[in-house]
């Protein structure tokens, strides 16, 4: 924008691209922004469009010993790293809690934050995950349906202005806490919806890549932690094993 406004021709954008910037900027509550963009707050933004901030099921509602071995996963703020949900040693629950907590299920395009602790970190939540539970410690952003840029608004909460706002205004003494009032502060500064919308459309391929190569990593994870012991004590024989990794590769 400030090339454009300098009258130099943006690097690597085509014209239709650039056509969509404004060549100016105006002062708002959020100081200097390109001119025709919002200064807003993430409430502000959420409750416009009917999304909402909500904290995940509280510590009576979902216990440890609700989690079993094989269930939906529940993303705790230790599952939360790089925008993605981690998978590593993420708790489980049965579908009958789930259906309990039904208010906390995910949805692609939710961001889910961590409450306390690391609570500059979030998750944006992909089709891989819909369905699955907004866990204890957590916050979960409902951007609404006719929010145009999940992405936008997901690295737009990851950049370092947001991240450091999120951890001076955290509370407590001895670990950082969020809740829904602080979060719902964040300032943001909101683009017209139609560069949104191209914004998203070039984004969200690269993102939806970034998901699936996450999810093939678990997939290979899981395959590595299941054939690994039976090779080690002699149950599997390395042919079997080459037939099993070329099966999921199919």
């Amino acid at each position: 924008m400030r090339a454009k406004r300098d009258g130099r021709a943006p690097e690597g954008i085509d014209e239709a691209t650039v056509a969509l910037f404004p060549d100016s900027f105006e002062d708002s509550a959020l100081g200097e922004v390109p001119r025709g963009w919002q200064a807003s707050s993430l409430a502000e933004l959420t409750a416009r469009i009917g999304g909402s901030i909500q904290t995940g099921p509280f510590g009576s509602q979902l216990h440890a010993s609700d989690y079993v071995a094989d269930g939906v996963p529940v993303v705790m703020p230790k599952d939360i790293s790089l925008r993605r949900v981690q998978t590593d040693s993420i708790a489980r629950v049965p579908a009958a809690d789930v259906e309990r907590l039904a208010r906390h299920k995910l949805l692609p395009g939710d961001i889910v934050f961590s409450r306390r602790g690391d609570v500059e970190r979030h998750a944006l939540i992909s089709e891989t995950e819909r369905g699955w539970l907004c866990g204890t410690g957590c916050l979960l952003v409902r951007p609404g349906k006719g929010w145009p840029s999940p992405t936008f608004l997901s690295m737009l909460l990851d950049a370092p202005q947001s991240r450091a706002w999120l951890v001076q205004h955290a509370v407590g003494a001895t670990m950082p806490n969020l809740n829904t009032g602080i979060l719902g502060s964040v300032p943001v500064v909101l683009p017209p919806s139609n560069l949104l919308a191209a914004f998203e459309d070039v984004v969200s391929v690269l993102e939806a890549s970034r998901a699936d190569n996450s999810e093939r990593v678990r997939t290979l994870a899981s395959l590595r932690d299941t054939l690994l012991p039976r090779l080690i004590s002699g149950q599997l024989r390395l042919s079997k094993t080459s037939v099993a990794i070329k099966g999921l590769s199919a």
